[in-house]
């Protein structure tokens, strides 16, 4: 028996990160740890220049309940090339100074509606993230600023033999009551490799990692199916 941290992250649109470039940015079906270590420290007040060592040693597997409907914005970027402006001191005034010879591209933004997962942390201090999801020092969003929790974390602290068994405990949301999880993520020597694990956040350098799907039926409540 050890102790685990369990949360829920429900939310009507969220973005869980993916390799990114200019045109788009894509998002996986489920949280990446890179994803799940930035809420926690937004919980804690770390701005995104700041410390996030201490968060570095836990460890972390995510129950998918659902993993939401994909959804696709697009957004239009006007670009101003410098060769054809001087020194502006606005953004309307390097239009101006354009004067129809900026740069416009269509940019593509994945999101994920209507997504619900359950997240089981340990292996660190788990009381002081306990406290911060309760009362969160910055806004906690899923992913993206346009995209805020659906619901509180209902964070709490259990003992239990595995991130499984702690997963069983965790607080649904009155509207996902009776939800199940068929899909257990968690770290493991061999599995699929994906990069969410953050080297310098500062330049946005991840590594990868190996993550395993496991088939274990979870019903929060108390107890596993």
């Amino acid at each position: 028996m050890q102790p685990y941290l369990v949360f829920g992250l429900s939310a009507t649109l969220g973005s869980m990160g993916e390799l990114a470039g200019h045109e788009r940015r894509g998002s996986l079906a489920w949280p990446a740890r890179s994803a799940v270590l930035g809420l926690l420290g937004a919980a804690m007040g770390v701005r995104r220049d700041g410390d996030f060592s201490a968060l570095d040693a836990l460890s972390l597997a995510v129950a998918v309940f659902d993993e939401g409907a994909g959804l696709r914005d697009y957004h239009t970027v006007e670009t101003v090339p410098s060769a054809v402006v001087k020194r502006p001191n606005s953004r309307p005034e390097a239009l101006a100074q354009a004067r129809g010879r900026s740069n416009t591209t269509i940019t593509l933004r994945d999101y994920r509606a209507g997504a619900f997962y359950g997240v089981a942390v340990w292996g660190g201090a788990l009381e002081p993230l306990h406290q911060a999801l309760a009362q969160p020092q910055f806004t906690l969003y899923f992913g993206r600023k346009s995209c805020p929790l659906s619901a509180p974390a209902g964070a709490q602290i259990v003992d239990a033999e595995s991130p499984e068994a702690a997963l069983a405990y965790l607080i649904l949301p009155p509207w996902r009551k009776g939800a199940r999880a068929r899909v257990l993520l968690e770290s493991a020597e061999h599995g699929e490799e994906i990069h969410d694990l953050p080297l310098d956040r500062a330049h946005w350098h991840f590594a990868p990692r190996y993550v395993a799907r496991r088939a274990v039926d979870i019903a929060p409540g108390g107890e596993r199916a």
